[in-house]
């Protein structure tokens, strides 16, 4: 199943994705959020379908995510051997944790603001986990997926100057940055992605940057989430952002993005994002 949220941001629409077409969920939850998880809404939404009584939806403006702000977003940094290699750093032994704000989770065509000051603003394709089950100290990694709710599209946008050289140590600087955590177009259900085989591409103005797979992935999305689990809670709806391969601009192989720029991220099964940037 696929879900989305379409509308203004903070009036977006809950809705199923069905064979190219929307359907509003409105009758049945507020929001793609923990409350849609844990009251089981895919098998509600189903349901619903089945039966006929969920009204169309015409898509006639914005694309929002297709979650509403998570509590947390937990990602994953140096998670493919070649991207920690283009950085000037060994593969982890242990995932390498850091967080963004809540804040910066933004619609998958929302132009994006380079920050003031930014002379180093970075692409980062990305596969993203939503949690449908609250996780905390899971016994395995095979237990990990039964807290998956789906999978989707992130461009992890980063301020490589704040991240790296004003961080104080800090990662979280260089990524929080308004709208930095564009997710979507829609979400995917987990029966329907294998998650180990995804192909992710980005491309700026054009051209391509990152071509890749998850099969190259250090650590997979049971792993971290296991591992996750250990040390903090996950709730559900909450966002981990499980790393980007090489191709970036760090790696001093591609310029940083100005004013103007157009970048194009997909993963996928996940669909297809794009940002035009701007100057804050």
């Amino acid at each position: 199943m696929q879900f989305a949220r379409i509308g203004a941001p903070g009036k977006e629409v809950p809705a199923l994705l069905h064979h190219n077409t929307y359907y509003s969920l409105k009758q049945l939850a507020a929001d793609i959020d923990a409350d849609f998880w844990e009251s089981d809404g895919p098998g509600r939404a189903a349901a619903a379908l089945a039966a006929g009584e969920l009204a169309e939806l015409a898509v006639e403006g914005r694309i929002g995510a297709p979650i509403a702000r998570p509590s947390s977003v937990i990602c994953v940094g140096m998670n493919y051997a070649a991207h920690a290699a283009e950085s000037g750093s060994t593969p982890p032994t242990v995932p390498i944790i850091f967080h963004k704000a809540p804040n910066t989770v933004a619609g998958p065509f929302d132009a994006v603001a380079i920050p003031r000051g930014s002379t180093k603003t970075d692409w980062e394709v990305e596969l993203g986990v939503v949690i449908g089950r609250r996780a905390s100290y899971l016994e395995s990694p095979a237990e990990a997926r039964d807290h998956i709710a789906g999978y989707v599209t992130v461009n992890d946008l980063s301020e490589r100057t704040f991240q790296l050289e004003v961080s104080g140590g800090q990662w979280s600087k260089g990524k929080s940055c308004a709208g930095f955590c564009p997710t979507g177009p829609y979400l995917v259900t987990p029966d329907e992605v294998d998650a180990g085989n995804l192909e992710l591409r980005s491309w700026v103005n054009g051209e391509i940057r990152q071509n890749s797979s998850t099969r190259d992935l250090i650590f997979d999305v049971e792993q971290i989430i296991y591992d996750l689990s250990q040390f903090l809670v996950l709730e559900p709806g909450d966002l981990i952002c499980t790393g980007t391969p090489e191709g970036v601009a760090l790696s001093g192989r591609f310029p940083y993005l100005q004013a103007g720029d157009v970048v194009e991220i997909e993963v996928a099964g996940l669909g297809r994002q794009q940002q035009k940037f701007f100057q804050a």
